[in-house]
């Protein structure tokens, strides 16, 4: 806490009530000085009040029914983070709440609160008649919104109702393509979830118009079965990411980058990477030569075998994808 201001300086600020006048269930009147025999102290005695006309609304709701006033401190100070505190006050006169919008908002036209945007009836908007909070962007009912005309959140694309969409006219979430009602689509007019393709019921296309998962062709509503080691086999893609191979294999320890903080940096890495002085470290390229031959050496023989069951284990192909002798 700041120490009290003791040099009886006058401080302007601004005071909410409730509608009947009162606070703290003290009774407030316009005109009249206050006075307490205390030495103040924010949140514990005092008359409390704000600098700022916008900070009163950290504790009050930004309610028109209830009154807002200007206030002059004329006693001691205290004064912590937005608020403050005083042991002599007067109400000098109330403020409408037409004339608190203009306080509260840079803009223009803002029924909403704190905006440096225009014809806003939401709060925190730099763009222009949003109903939704804190965006950049126009036209939002929802919120966070970069993008226009989006009544979902956090949307950096257009016309979107989902959330965290990049696309436009997407009601799903955390869409770049357009038009999906689907999830993380990068696609356009999809249903299903993390298609590259277009028009996918399915998850996982690559290709267009599939009703089944993982397909790159067109038109399928049937799971395909997927090569191994350049021939056909009986897995679909599903059973493989369901098998304890495919388990065993995610144990691989790649870490193809790291990040290493400027303590842990060479002298040779300072002087390749003089940016680390202002990125506090740099981002290494690692060599994942050794990530499979340290994999393959913590298995133990069973999981060993379970790899080399792989459908068409093929030893050669292996040794040239990995650097393991089978």
């Amino acid at each position: 806490m700041k120490g009290c201001n003791k040099s009886m300086e006058i401080i302007k600020g601004f005071k909410v009530f409730n509608p009947d006048w009162t606070c703290s269930g003290f009774q407030y009147e316009v005109g009249q000085t206050y006075e307490e025999d205390v030495i103040p102290m924010v949140c514990d005695r005092g008359f409390h009040f704000c600098k700022q006309a916008k900070d009163c609304f950290n504790y009050y709701s930004f309610d028109p029914n209830n009154k807002v006033a200007e206030v002059i401190a004329l006693g001691e100070v205290a004064e912590e983070g937005n608020k403050c505190s005083t042991n002599k006050i007067k109400i000098v006169r109330e403020i409408s709440w037409e004339e608190l919008l203009t306080i509260v908002n840079t803009g223009k036209g803002n029924s909403g609160f704190c905006n440096s945007g225009n014809f806003n009836s939401g709060d925190y908007n730099s763009g222009d008649k949003n109903s939704g909070d804190w965006n950049s962007g126009h036209f939002n009912s929802g919120d966070y919104n970069s993008g226009d005309k989006n009544s979902g959140d956090w949307n950096s694309g257009h016309f979107n109702s989902g959330h965290f969409n990049s696309g436009y006219f997407n009601s799903g979430h955390r869409n770049s393509g357009d038009r999906n009602s689907g999830l993380c689509n990068s696609g356009d007019c999809n249903s299903g979830n993390r298609n590259s393709g277009n028009w996918n019921q399915g998850d996982f296309c690559t290709g267009d118009f599939n009703i089944s998962d993982h397909e790159t062709g067109c038109f399928c509503t049937e799971e395909h079965k997927i090569r191994f080691f350049d021939k056909e086999s009986d897995m679909t893609f599903r059973q493989w990411r369901n098998s304890e191979a495919y388990s065993i294999l995610c144990r691989i320890p790649f870490e193809p980058t790291r990040w290493i903080w400027a303590d842990d940096m060479t002298d040779e890495e300072k002087a390749a990477h003089p940016e680390y002085e202002t990125t506090g470290g740099y981002l290494k390229v690692c060599n994942t030569d050794k990530a499979f031959l340290t994999w393959w050496n913590s298995l133990n023989e069973r999981e060993r075998n379970i790899i080399k069951n792989i459908p068409n284990f093929n030893a050669e192909k292996f040794l040239q994808i990995t650097g393991i002798r089978v």
